[in-house]
């Protein structure tokens, strides 16, 4: 890229706002609409989103779900297409019904780092009020074209997701509704990862929020907060069938405290204690949260210790 075309990448950044609906009522603990112009940035039109998925083919970052996912299946996914097809051929038949791709940990690529960047930039002064030390910026694109979903899911990051293209219906819940993904859930999927509890049942979906969004609606949500989104069929037509989204994701010294509390309260449930949830107490999380730096720290040590083939490897991020 020239120096001409980064000076018109700049002032075309410039030019994109995104902004929270309600100013002075946003927090960054409970699910908000946000709108913004980012769906008209260069850098997340097709084919600059064709040129990035070839730069993460390699690194495995391109990720790929088999035919026939529900919102309720497991969300699992692979680096390699089902059928075996080049991103090339992958987004040459991007509109044919089903079609789906992700771009995870976009943040890799320096034009995209920035980008994100700047996109959280819009809204940093109502994120540092409640949750200061913002960290580890990280983006995840979602290309798909009807019918086609993404399940039911938790995060451990808090998220700004933007339309960009297309339709697509969000659902949230918040991230309290422990009738939707129960303490023992969040603790295991905080501490080790694990999700396999994580699931949508019936009579879940009326407990949400629901978004139906187009390009330039967005939805914040906080870290936890369970989601899923579907696109569906009716808003298509040729040459406009395909739905992409982005999650700009970050972490702060909130949620770190936060995995430091899950750390200590998935080790009292071990001893068959039912520990106060974090938030719950102030005292008592006063109490635990540096305990649960030296919790999780000792954790990691000791599954290193005995799984050789995971030394070298990292912790889960800001798990502790």
């Amino acid at each position: 890229m020239g120096a001409s075309e980064i000076d018109k990448m700049a002032n075309l950044t410039a030019d994109c706002r995104l902004w929270v609906d309600d100013p002075a009522g946003f927090t960054t603990s409970k699910v908000g609409r946000l709108h913004h112009t980012y769906h008209q940035h260069p850098l997340f039109q097709l084919p600059e989103l064709e040129a990035l998925a070839e730069e993460l083919m390699p690194l495995k970052q391109c990720r790929f779900v088999r035919p026939g996912i529900k919102q309720s299946s497991a969300f699992a996914h692979a680096p390699e297409h089902p059928e075996g097809r080049s991103i090339a051929e992958v987004f040459r038949r991007i509109e044919e019904p089903g079609s789906w791709i992700a771009l995870y940990d976009i943040e890799v690529i320096p034009r995209y780092k920035a980008l994100l960047e700047t996109i959280l930039g819009n809204v940093q002064s109502v994120i540092d009020r409640e949750q200061p030390g913002m960290c580890l910026v990280t983006g995840f694109i979602f290309i798909s074209a009807p019918p086609s979903v993404v399940p039911f899911h938790i995060d451990r990051e808090n998220n700004f997701w933007l339309m960009l293209r297309g339709r697509k219906v969000m659902n949230v819940w918040d991230r309290t509704d422990r009738v939707v993904v129960p303490a023992k859930t969040v603790e295991d999927y905080i501490v080790a990862h694990v999700a396999r509890d994580v699931r949508l049942k019936d009579g879940f979906t009326e407990r949400s929020h629901e978004f139906e969004t187009r390009p330039g609606d967005g939805v914040y949500f906080p870290s936890t907060s369970p989601h899923m989104t579907r696109t569906d069929p009716g808003w298509a037509e040729a040459g406009e069938g395909v739905a992409i989204s982005v999650g700009v994701n970050f972490y702060t010294s909130v949620t770190r405290r936060t995995a430091r509390l899950h750390q200590v309260n998935r080790l009292l449930r071990k001893f068959g204690l039912t520990p106060s949830y974090p938030g719950e107490s102030p005292r008592v999380d006063a109490i635990k949260a540096p305990i649960g730096r030296l919790v999780g720290a000792t954790r990691w040590r000791l599954l290193q210790l005995r799984r050789p083939e995971a030394r070298g490897e990292l912790p889960p991020p800001c798990s502790f």
